[in-house]
């Protein structure tokens, strides 16, 4: 099969075409045809440092395609479904092929009303919002949530998720990307090159901290005693952090996504209501993937970037 591969870090240009074995599925997995493959800042960051990964790899966690086999004592599916999902981070990678096998679980039904392109930009992304923001901060309605780069791959699905979970939500974005993000259900933007949030952001329950380096320590003022910031930057490893949080009663949490059937099932719900929609930055062919990459390192997108697999 083929599959978007690299034999040393560095930038975009160490990703080439190749020819590998199309795996075979284990014990409770399902074997995937892949249709789509979504891209996320882990994917770039991975293929310049390598992380836990030791060349050669195949990079790639969000997956939506449809099953064309079933292994032992796999009950849920069968060849013929459409699925999507996200392969066990930051571990399980391999979505940039036109085959992946992965736990049956890892999966959900894909729904109808979204093509394999929409499907696949969702799974890493909207998980992760969704584990920030109602398994980690437990989120309520008529909670006050802020948003960190709300129109990013992450930031958008938890503007979604958090409005249809009766929240009021605050966003920082660029002022050219409000319109997006108030179509989206955000109530309140501020535009981080004119404003400062965290001199008009107060008494919120929730930060969702995706940026990094200053943004944690600057957050915190913005929130209640009592509220919650999840760092997905992991910037709230910083023990320094975690005290000034403690100090002020804040509960603070470093996240990192995981494999997750029951909330993919439940984002899958969201969409077919339409209360879920992912915004596309851009479709590039499977062999396009460094083209991708190049894209997304820019900083410039909106959303989602999206590899198409199988037409």
């Amino acid at each position: 099969m083929r599959a978007i591969s690299q034999d040393a870090l560095g930038g975009p240009e160490v990703l080439k075409t190749v020819e590998v074995d199309r795996p075979t599925p284990g014990p409770t997995e399902v074997l995937v045809r892949v249709h789509a493959a979504g891209v996320n800042p882990a994917d770039w960051k991975t293929r310049a440092g390598g992380g836990h990964l030791k060349v050669p790899f195949v990079l790639g966690w969000d997956v939506s395609g449809v099953v064309e086999q079933v292994g032992l004592g796999t009950t849920i599916y069968q060849p013929g479904d459409e699925v999507f999902g996200m392969l066990r981070y930051p571990y399980g990678n391999g979505a940039y092929a036109e085959y992946v096998s992965a736990p049956a679980r890892h999966f959900a039904p894909k729904p109808a009303n979204l093509d394999h392109t929409q499907a696949a930009a969702i799974p890493l992304a909207a998980l992760t919002a969704w584990q920030a923001l109602v398994d980690t901060a437990g989120l309520t309605g008529g909670q006050r949530v802020l948003v960190h780069a709300a129109a990013g791959g992450v930031g958008h699905f938890a503007v979604q998720i958090a409005k249809a979970r009766g929240a009021y939500v605050i966003g920082t974005a660029s002022a050219a990307k409000h319109d997006l993000l108030r179509d989206l259900g955000a109530d309140e933007l501020v535009d981080y090159r004119h404003e400062d949030f965290a001199e008009v952001v107060r008494d919120v329950d929730v930060v969702i901290e995706t940026m990094g380096g200053d943004y944690g320590p600057r957050s915190l003022p913005t929130l209640r005693e009592g509220g919650t910031i999840v760092s997905l930057a992991l910037s709230l490893l910083d023990a320094d952090l975690h005290a000034q949080a403690a100090e002020r009663g804040i509960r603070s949490a470093a996240m990192l996504v995981e494999p997750d059937h029951a909330a993919m099932r439940a984002l899958a719900a969201l969409a077919k209501a339409g209360k879920l929609r992912p915004e596309l930055a851009a479709v590039l062919p499977l062999a396009d993937a460094a083209k991708a990459h190049e894209l997304g390192e820019s900083g410039r997108t909106t959303g989602k970037i999206v590899l198409s697999v199988r037409q």
